[in-house]
């Protein structure tokens, strides 16, 4: 099933210590990791979704963790923010050959971030549809 928007998709772990918090995730759940050196970035794999990753704190924030929520647009879901009283605090932004994220804060406080795929998630197909649809294919190939 496809993933709909609004679900939570990625959750990065922003560590004081990475290697330290890398060895902590692996030693107690098991966690996997891959490393990627040039990006100062781990990402990790749990027994279940979502995946995530881990990397140093930001400067000037604490160790904290941050949700990505799959939005279909971020501009339309940036704007949504803005006039629901939350704050947009890093402007979508592209993850080269992955798609787009930007980064808000909720009235509440809760920093949360917004991921855009690279192809914008779609609706599952509705049964009827996918069943029609079978149905004809098979026809064609009598």
């Amino acid at each position: 099933m496809a993933t709909k928007p609004g679900s939570i998709v990625h959750v990065e772990l922003h560590s004081a210590d990475p290697v330290k918090s890398k060895a902590f995730y692996g030693e107690v759940f098991g966690w996997k990791f891959q490393e990627f050196p040039e990006l100062n970035y781990f990402m990790w794999k749990a027994p279940n979704d979502p995946a995530g990753g881990l990397m140093k704190v930001m400067e000037g924030r604490p160790p904290q963790v941050l949700n990505y929520i799959l939005s279909r647009d971020i501009d339309v879901t940036s704007r949504q923010i803005a006039a629901s009283g939350g704050v947009i605090i890093q402007p979508k932004m592209e993850i080269p050959g992955q798609g787009w994220w930007a980064l808000f804060q909720e009235p509440g406080g809760t920093m949360m971030a917004l991921y855009e795929n690279l192809t914008r998630p779609r609706a599952a197909p509705r049964p009827k549809r996918a069943a029609k649809k079978a149905k004809r294919a098979g026809k064609k190939r009598k």
